[in-house]
């Protein structure tokens, strides 16, 4: 949530179209399984601007904060105008999914979701921070799946035509601040985490929308990370942190194969990550840093825990790369061992802020080989 206030620019870095194809799709938020790592380590340039490694950049019709996806030759991200950001009615919130061409930042297409209201009030700690666009779309190669929250799951083809859309809820978290998990797919099924609107996970048919399963627990109330799988040798499972708990569920039937003790008893903020089998979560205010083998029945904190510590964080989702776990926050950047939890050096990012509300009015989308 609300780590980035973005408006109305899309920027793509300086590559040809053939280096994003060699690179692999970007399809759902942070990448790969959500793992915020890109699959060719010459595939992203270690300079960007305005004026370094931009080929392109295009006015959005509105605000937003989710990432954009890049499947194929397009790249696809969402926006809201009409209420929140620029002052303005409930009645005329609009959300927006945008497909340009990779290559020359050409429009391909643009859809309207229209917003089913009452939406949380622009007001508070919040929805201010987030918006109204803060869900990264997700897609399966054979379409594109958009969460809006309140206003539902919407599946468009490649071509931008409407295929279905179900409602998950229109409820909201006990803070009123909005919602911001983001879709994955995973054997056909679109899993939603729709804590504010339900309490609950849901999982939908890619093809059709309909329902195969949904899975209430009270605690996803105050949940808005996203969660990841975890391909194991004998079956998939869906890993998500929600506030106290790490879980394990069946993709094809949402029931929680095995749960532990996890970080962030009154709320949980960030995504989980998985690395080989071993799946990390970083919170903030009464939270901590913890390691977790994914697997097995039951509870496995006895068995599975790898490592817990105190580091802290607050919204921003952690990475891990050649066995070091890095997270920022606060304008520090922790890096930690991935196999033991031990802290190897934090330092200060230039520019670094406490987390304030960012006012600068562009969003630069960088990626592909400097």
């Amino acid at each position: 949530m609300g780590a980035v206030r973005t408006t109305v620019v899309v920027g793509l870095a300086a590559w040809a179209a053939g280096a994003m194809a060699h690179a692999g799709d970007w399809p759902r938020f942070r990448g790969p399984n959500g793992s915020g790592v890109a699959a060719d380590d010459h595939a992203t340039p270690i300079e960007f601007g305005p004026d370094t490694n931009l080929a392109w950049k295009m006015d959005l019709p509105g605000e937003g904060v989710s990432s954009p996806i890049v499947v194929g030759d397009r790249v696809i991200v969402s926006a809201y105008s009409g209420y929140g950001y620029e002052p303005g009615d409930q009645l005329d919130l609009v959300r927006h999914l945008v497909c340009f061409d990779c290559a020359s930042g050409r429009q391909l297409w643009t859809r309207r979701v229209e917003a089913v209201l009452p939406e949380d009030a622009y007001s508070g700690m919040g929805v201010p921070s987030h918006g109204y666009a803060s869900h990264t779309p997700v897609s399966d190669g054979e379409r594109i799946y958009a969460f809006f929250g309140k206003s539902g799951v919407h599946a468009f083809s490649l071509d931008g035509e409407p295929l279905w859309q179900h409602s998950v809820g229109t409820d909201s978290d006990p803070r009123r601040w909005g919602s911001a998990s983001s879709p994955i797919v995973v054997d056909g099924v679109v899993v939603v985490t729709a804590g504010p609107e339900s309490r609950s996970i849901v999982g939908l048919d890619a093809a059709t929308g309909a329902e195969r399963w949904t899975s209430p627990a009270d605690g996803l109330a105050s949940m808005w990370g996203t969660p990841a799988i975890a391909a194991l040798a004998e079956r998939t499972d869906v890993v998500l942190a929600a506030p106290g708990e790490f879980w394990g569920l069946n993709p094809a039937t949402g029931k929680v194969r095995w749960y532990c003790r996890g970080v962030g008893d009154d709320g949980f903020n960030t995504s989980v990550v998985i690395a080989g089998d071993v799946a990390y979560a970083v919170e903030g205010r009464s939270g901590g840093s913890i390691a977790v083998r994914c697997g097995g029945k039951g509870d496995v904190e006895a068995t599975n825990t790898v490592w817990s510590g105190r580091d802290a964080n607050r919204f921003g989702s952690p990475i891990v790369y050649r066995d070091r776990l890095y997270f920022v926050a606060n304008g520090i950047l922790s890096c930690l061992r991935a196999d033991t939890g031990e802290r190897l050096y934090q330092s200060r990012l230039p520019g670094g802020s406490g987390g304030g509300r960012p006012t600068r009015r562009e969003r630069l989308f960088v990626a592909g080989g400097g």
